[in-house]
């Protein structure tokens, strides 16, 4: 048997029988190295693995703990297919580091975390993310910078809020953010959609409507687009940028799945602006997890007070002891560790769907993202089509919620790997590829 497969099996065997317990920490690479007779390489190689089996965890600069099991797992259902779920797998989230982190935060602030912080953020969370936002090439000003509660508080405010501009309308591309849509229609806000698809934007409609209409505000995904998965070029962007400076349009960029970016030379639009119209938001739930509910806000100047008077009177600041364990978790380098290693299967995931649906379907997009979408010929009834899948254990979405109510729409499925096994996606394409051919 060979030293590493010996060693795998020996520790899962140790945290079986409870020889070393839930929370405690197991043998260090040193001495696992000297038991066994062999290299660390070897060692780090086992542990790697028993880590991908979410049997142990590792603390940087102090060594690898068993992984608690005192929750509830909720085991998937193993014939089915789930190309319907955005979220990622909970597994894949890094919750045990988390919660070191949020034990750690107790510890260090103590009774400030009790009481109410500051409408802006944790003063010391926001000196962090300045530095953090350097990896997404966004450059700013720490006065510039809101914490807020996920990316849909920094939505809601800036949808109520008046602008420097004084205009009143929203333009939205379509399809775009489910969530985004359903509290446009809640709150009645003034709105007007722009057609976006595997092939963009049409920039001269996108002139006219800041030249005819009165828009506060043009809301976009620059890159990995919700639900589309595609991403503009750099000469859209650029163009974007001149028209919104041109028609006095603020430009607010949701870039959500930044840390996924594979290209380090693509920049967000807020990198190409030199006029201040740029908002910036950036999520963590994609990356981390959804409930963490922690987002940030980069602002231009002018809009820095009405947004921080606004956001006082909505919640007053967003949860102190979320901020303070993603403060840890940042400096700590636990949040680049856990970047690198869940960035790797997605992207050969995303690279695999890629490649089965250029294969099998007519597909035009150009992005290799975990999620994409697929034009559907007219004569698709789109019901019987998610019933025969659904039948086949195969889960799909229609992107119907992803539109204001008086758009368009366009037959659309969207396609989402995050909770697909990466061996089932070619199988789970092809049978999407069959059914849809059955319309023609």
């Amino acid at each position: 048997m060979l030293k590493y497969t010996r060693l795998v099996e020996d520790i899962d065997q140790m945290i079986q029988t409870g020889e070393v317990g839930a929370g405690e920490k197991i043998p260090s690479i040193r001495t696992l190295s000297a038991t066994y007779r062999c290299s660390k390489s070897t060692v780090l190689r086992a542990l790697h693995e028993l880590e991908n089996k979410h049997l142990i965890y590792s603390i940087p600069k102090s060594g690898y703990y068993v992984v608690h099991k005192n929750f509830s797992v909720q085991q998937k259902h193993d014939g089915v297919i789930d190309f319907a779920t955005s979220a990622p797998e909970w597994l894949q989230f890094p919750y045990q580091d988390f919660q070191h982190c949020i034990n750690k935060a107790i510890d260090t602030y103590q009774q400030d975390l009790f009481i109410y912080g500051t409408p802006r953020g944790l003063p010391s969370l926001i000196q962090c993310m300045e530095k953090q936002l350097h990896a997404y090439q966004v450059f700013t000003n720490l006065k510039q910078i809101f914490i807020t509660s996920g990316v849909q508080q920094a939505l809601h405010i800036l949808q109520l809020m008046p602008f420097p501009n004084r205009k009143q309308h929203i333009l939205v591309e379509q399809p775009s953010y489910h969530l985004l849509m359903e509290m446009i229609d809640v709150h009645q806000t003034p709105v007007i959609g722009i057609k976006r698809s595997a092939f963009g934007i049409d920039l001269e409609e996108l002139e006219r409507i800041f030249r005819e209409e009165d828009i506060k505000f043009f809301y976009t995904m620059p890159r990995f687009h919700n639900p589309l998965g595609t991403s503009l070029s750099r000469q859209e962007k650029e163009h974007i940028v001149r028209l919104a400076k041109q028609y006095d349009v603020y430009l607010v960029e949701d870039d959500h799945l930044a840390d996924f970016e594979q290209d380090a030379k693509i920049d967000p639009l807020f990198s190409y602006d030199s006029d201040d119209r740029v908002i910036y938001l950036k999520s963590f739930s994609k990356i981390m997890f959804p409930g963490l509910r922690i987002g940030v806000a980069v602002l231009p100047a002018e809009l820095v007070a009405v947004f921080q008077r606004f956001k006082t009177i909505v919640d007053i600041d967003s949860s102190m002891i979320s901020q303070a364990a993603l403060e840890i978790y940042l400096t700590s380098g636990m949040f680049s560790q856990h970047k690198q290693s869940i960035r790797q299967p997605y992207i050969r995931r995303a690279e695999r769907l890629h490649h089965a649906l250029a294969d099998g379907i007519d597909y035009v997009s150009k992005s290799v993202s975990m999620h994409t979408h697929l034009v559907l010929p007219r004569q698709v009834n789109m019901n019987q089509l998610l019933k025969r899948l659904d039948d086949q254990n195969i889960k799909l979405e229609s992107i119907n919620e992803n539109y204001i109510k008086t758009f368009e729409r366009v037959k659309m499925l969207k396609i989402n790997i995050s909770n697909v096994d990466e061996e089932r996606i070619e199988e789970g394409v092809q049978q999407i590829v069959t059914e849809i051919n059955r319309w023609a």
